[in-house]
């Protein structure tokens, strides 16, 4: 069963998505905007089809897993639980399911920007930044990804993904403006602000190197360049979708408008900012 949405709005976007009778769609809590009244709604601590189904506060399973298969639910549910909140991600997802006909159920995002709906076919999964997940169809699952090892020592981080997979739609946003690119158009690889990634296809290889080497050059690209000492990298074939704000120039510039800019005339390895 397709879902019918819509993106609408300008400077920050919203998606009103039509339900179908029996059709559930799942939110991250605090992304939730409206619904009409046939729609019920429910907290749940676990993803789609990952156990602990039932909605928090609600009633025990059933009697036909026995005990083992109620030890089996928990433990998974405590695993996604733990590695969302790792992942510093929300703890738990809201499902809106309509009842008796038709129904709707608005979401938004949390900055000025974007929304996007990517329609997932089972063969390639998506992978997007953290908090850029708004909703998906039941069908479709989030997980989380943690990118590191070589990678991430090499730009002296590590990094942290949501990842989707399955089959439905799945809406994400992001700060300011989007723009899709693929690598393949640009030589195979392209450099980015590490701020500037939304999301890309299964396929595409991301890491995160160091802004040249410890020479003057690499040393005025790091200090004054804005960028700190890393870029992130893509390389590959398929879709990838930037955004032309990030959340820390947004935060710096609040800050300067309110007289409490302390990054100063370097920025990049000497900001003072705090996260």
């Amino acid at each position: 069963m397709t879902l019918r949405q819509e993106i609408v709005g300008n400077a920050m976007q919203m998606a009103v998505c039509t339900l179908q009778p029996g059709q559930t769609v799942y939110c991250e809590a605090g992304k939730f905007l409206f619904k009409t009244a046939n729609v019920e709604m429910e907290t749940r601590l676990s993803g789609p089809g990952g156990g602990g189904g039932q909605a928090a506060g609600g009633s025990g399973g059933s009697a036909g897993g026995g005990m083992g298969g109620m030890l089996r639910q928990a433990m998974g549910t405590a695993m996604q639980v733990g590695q969302r909140a790792l992942a510093g991600e929300s703890l738990a997802f809201q499902y809106f399911t309509a009842t008796g006909g038709e129904g709707t159920v608005g979401f938004a995002g949390v900055l000025p920007g974007e929304m996007r709906a990517l329609e997932l076919d089972g063969a390639r999964a998506w992978f997007a930044e953290k908090d850029a997940f708004v909703a998906a169809e039941s069908t479709v699952e989030f997980g989380i990804a943690f990118q590191g090892g070589k990678t991430g020592r090499s730009g002296g981080e590590g990094f942290i993904l949501e990842k989707f997979t399955g089959h439905g739609t799945v809406i994400i946003c992001g700060a300011g403006n989007f723009i899709d690119l693929n690598p393949a158009d640009f030589g195979g690889r392209i450099e980015v602000d590490t701020g500037c990634i939304v999301a890309f296809e299964e396929g595409i290889r991301y890491g995160v190197e160091r802004i040249g080497g410890l020479n003057r050059q690499g040393l005025m690209n790091a200090v004054f360049g804005g960028e700190g000492l890393s870029l992130a990298t893509l390389e590959g074939k398929g879709r990838v979708i930037l955004q032309s704000l990030t959340i820390e120039s947004l935060a710096n510039a609040l800050k300067k408008a309110q007289g409490g800019d302390k990054q100063g005339p370097t920025g990049g390895m000497f900001s003072t900012h705090a996260g």
